[in-house]
């Protein structure tokens, strides 16, 4: 399978697949304002991923909007023929009358099957157990509920981001969805270790 690397820019760019046009400026407010503060949360993002500071220590992004999930999927497939994919997708699960967030997430994968997503959902369409039946348990699928926490969706960016754009051209990572078996041991590992270095951020920010 053909790896689609990210363009080694400074911005890391993320795309935005929901409904609402708020949930939108949510999101730029949370990654695009104005972070220039330094913390101990920051400097420890940069001692884990080996990066220069910017912006303190915090990395900058660069936000795309889609408002159904075709549109989203036509802005992924785009954005790799641009030769500038996407590090990371936050995708709502409802969005009426297209597509929802645990339809399009396969979908995705077909284009960019490295791809991490965020699915974000305030309902409960979809229990824990019925989306990841639908769509597969790997180190790409996150669950981020409304109303959004500030520091939640920064942390996110920040290692799934810098976590895409680290990886060797030969990493294989593990491939789990509707049509291709998830390999438990490797993806529930990787998982852990995301949640793990969250765990570890969320206290160095209460400290």
């Amino acid at each position: 399978m053909r790896t689609i690397s990210p363009a080694p820019t400074t911005k890391h760019r993320i795309l935005v697949i929901d409904d609402n046009p708020a949930i939108h400026e949510d999101f730029r407010k949370i990654l695009c304002g104005d972070r220039t503060s330094s913390s101990k949360l920051e400097a420890q993002e940069a001692e884990l991923f080996g990066t220069a500071p910017l912006l303190g220590g915090q990395s900058e992004f660069e936000i795309d909007s889609s408002f159904q999930g075709e549109a989203g999927l036509a802005r992924v497939y785009h954005a790799i023929q641009e030769g500038r994919p996407y590090e990371l997708a936050f995708v709502d699960v409802r969005m009426p009358p297209g597509w929802d967030g645990i339809q399009v997430t396969p979908k995705l994968w077909v284009a960019d099957p490295y791809l991490p997503v965020v699915i974000c959902t305030a309902y409960s369409d979809y229990s824990w157990e019925e989306m990841f039946a639908r769509i597969g348990t790997s180190d790409r699928t996150f669950i981020l509920k409304k109303p959004f926490d500030r520091e939640e969706v920064l942390q996110l960016a920040h290692i799934l981001t810098a976590r895409r754009r680290s990886r060797p051209p030969e990493f294989k990572p593990v491939v789990g969805g509707a049509d291709v078996p998830a390999s438990g041991a490797a993806s529930e590992v990787m998982s852990r270790r995301l949640q793990e270095e969250m765990a570890e951020l969320r206290q160095l920010k209460r400290e």
